[in-house]
Order: structure tokens, then C-alpha cells, then sequence
């Protein structure tokens, strides 16, 4: 057999290959093509065993002729295969397109991110800037710049989470409030909400871990009927016009005056109930006037400049606006939990 005739052959096993695949592209004809082509007994197979018979000098050039077209057969197939009508009509027994549209199962923000969203827009509604820092401090940032004492409790380790390295887990975003005013002159009027961690042990009011909105606003004139009248903008805005506002006196290294700040109970209007302990208020959180020192630590002139801060906790807003008397709900994951919000 010449190395011609092999040729011309390959060029017709290919084009019958290709007419087949085209009359019929089922997965049973794609099969039986290959079978009849590359079986043991297939027209590809038996005319490589005729190798033998052509001339020694033709017969590297007939053998690349053969497996060339085997290839080529082989992706043909598998092509064909992929593209086969059993796998379209498949599909489209899948799809019917007389159903209605499905609806998407979207996931909800967890309680504690709604709470922090609503109270960043009702101060951002008054003027206050969202800023941010990082999680991980140094002892500077967290104590010393806020005018905390060497021997203060809260440097302690059994407060505060340390590295190796002297850096901690802030315990406060007051942090914020420091990096920001050694970056911007003033005025400054800025929110900082974010996660805090202490050395606390889980029970119904405390976690090591929570979160913490800080306030602070720094300018000419500052008084602290300007932070009362604030607190009691926000808590009217987030609780109702019923809400009403109290200043207890109170001592933070980081404000003078310092006080804390109580919210009427909304269980009872203020009557007293087992919510408020029969008080009639709800304890908030602390604030002040910014302590001059802490203006002095960050480059501002007390004898110009004064103002206010204040934080709060968010775990305590939210259980206050929905009734949760265990903090630890928050952070257990149970779907029957948070599928109420």
C-alpha cells in the first residue's frame, strides 16, 4: 500500500466521521462512531495494522499521517460529545420558562450592626463625622494620652488584653478620639463606633468582647449643656419623645467634670419596673468635659479650646431597645434568636 493511499483513506474515515456527527449527534451515535473508528475492529484501527505493508522510507510519514487524524477524530468526538443533543435536551427539561421568578434569600445585619447604623445616622443627621481606628493599640493611645494614671486599674493585666510586644486590644474607642485630634485641627466633631476588649467574664450584662460608640466634639465655648442637649437629642431620635435624660456625678481620668448619663426606662415611661430595678432609669454610660490635659497630650491649647465626650455601649443600647435582659444572645449564633430582627 502506498503512503497515497493511506492518505486518501484518513481524509475519508475523517469525512464520514464529520457527516455522521452532523445527521445524527446523539450520545448512542457518537458512541457507535467511535466504536466503528477506533474500536478493535474500526477503520482506523485496521488500516494502522497495514503500516507493515508500505514502503520502509514512507512509513514514519504514514504513521504521523494516522495519528494526526486519530487526534483530530478523538477531539471531534469529545466535542461532539460535550454539544450533544442529550445534554440539550437535558437542560431544557430544567427549565420551564412559564415559572414565576424565585425570590432571593437575602441575610439581615445582625442586631448589634442595625444598632450601630441607626445611632451613626441620627448623629450624622446633627453634624458628626464617622472615623475609625485600628483594634490593636499601643499603651499610649489607649491610657497615656487620656490622662490615666500609672497605677489606674484598667492597666492592669487582668483588665487588659497585652502582646508580647506592650501593644493591647483597645478597651475603649476613646483611642479614636486621640488619633484623630493628632491629626486635625480643631473644631472636631466626630462619632468613632466600633469593637472594644477587656478581661471581663461572660455573664448576663458583660462580654470580653463588645462594642462602643464614642462622641467627641471640640470648639470654642463648649458647655456641658451642650452635651446634655445632645444625649438627649439622640436619645429621643432612638427611643422616643417620651425619653428623658439625667446626669449623675461621676470620675474619669479622661473629663472633668465627669458624670454619667441615665436614660428614663422605656419599659415603664419611668415608673419603675423590673427592667430599671423599680428605678425608673436605665444607666447608659459615662461622658464629660474633655479633661485640659488630654487637649494639652495632643497638641491643642486648653485656654482656647474645650468640649465634650462621651461613650456607650452598644450591647447596652440594643438590649434597652428590644428588651434582652443576656447579653451573651448576642454572641451564642442561635437562629431562633436573630431570625427576630
Amino acid at each position: 500500500m502506498s503512503i497515497e493511499k493511506i492518505n486518501k483513506d484518513l481524509n475519508t474515515i475523517f469525512s464520514d466521521v464529520e457527516q455522521c456527527l452532523i445527521s445524527d449527534s446523539t450520545k448512542k451515535n457518537i458512541e457507535a462512531i467511535k466504536i466503528s473508528v477506533l474500536g478493535r475492529k474500526g477503520t482506523l484501527t485496521l488500516l494502522t495494522r497495514q503500516l507493515g505493508t508500505i514502503d520502509k522510507t514512507d512509513r514514519p510519514a504514514a504513521g504521523k499521517l494516522i495519528n494526526d487524524i486519530k487526534n483530530r477524530v478523538i477531539t471531534l468526538l469529545e466535542n461532539a460529545l460535550v454539544n450533544s443533543e442529550d445534554n440539550t435536551k437535558k437542560a431544557d427539561e430544567y427549565l420551564d420558562i412559564s415559572l414565576p421568578g424565585r425570590r432571593w434569600n437575602y441575610g439581615k445585619k445582625h442586631p448589634i450592626t442595625q444598632t450601630i447604623d441607626d445611632c451613626v445616622a441620627i448623629f450624622r443627621r446633627i453634624g458628626f463625622i464617622v472615623a475609625d481606628g485600628p483594634n490593636i493599640e499601643t499603651t499610649y493611645h489607649c491610657f497615656d494620652a487620656l490622662n490615666t494614671p500609672e497605677d489606674h486599674p484598667s492597666k492592669n493585666e487582668t483588665d487588659t488584653f497585652y502582646f508580647a510586644d506592650g501593644r493591647l486590644l483597645r478597651t475603649q474607642t476613646s483611642t479614636v478620639q486621640i488619633r484623630v485630634m493628632e491629626n486635625q485641627d480643631p473644631p472636631v466633631r466626630i462619632i468613632a463606633p466600633g469593637p472594644c476588649f477587656r478581661r471581663d467574664t461572660p455573664d448576663a450584662s458583660h462580654s470580653a468582647n463588645f462594642h462602643q460608640l464614642e462622641g467627641l466634639y471640640i470648639d470654642k465655648n463648649v458647655s456641658m449643656a451642650d452635651l446634655k442637649s445632645t444625649l438627649l437629642h439622640f436619645a429621643k431620635e432612638l427611643l422616643g419623645d417620651s425619653v428623658k435624660i439625667r446626669f449623675r456625678p461621676h470620675f474619669f481620668p479622661f473629663t472633668e467634670p465627669s458624670i454619667e448619663y441615665d436614660f428614663s426606662c422605656t419599659a415603664c415611661n419611668g415608673k419603675g419596673c423590673r427592667v430599671c430595678k423599680n428605678s425608673g432609669w436605665l444607666e447608659i454610660s459615662g461622658a464629660g468635659m474633655v479633661d485640659p490635659n488630654v487637649l494639652s497630650n495632643v497638641g491643642y491649647d486648653p485656654k482656647i479650646w474645650n468640649g465634650f465626650a462621651w461613650g456607650m455601649g452598644i450591647e447596652r443600647i440594643a438590649m434597652i431597645r428590644h428588651g434582652i435582659d443576656d447579653i451573651r444572645y448576642f454572641y451564642d449564633n442561635d437562629l431562633r434568636f436573630l431570625n427576630q430582627f
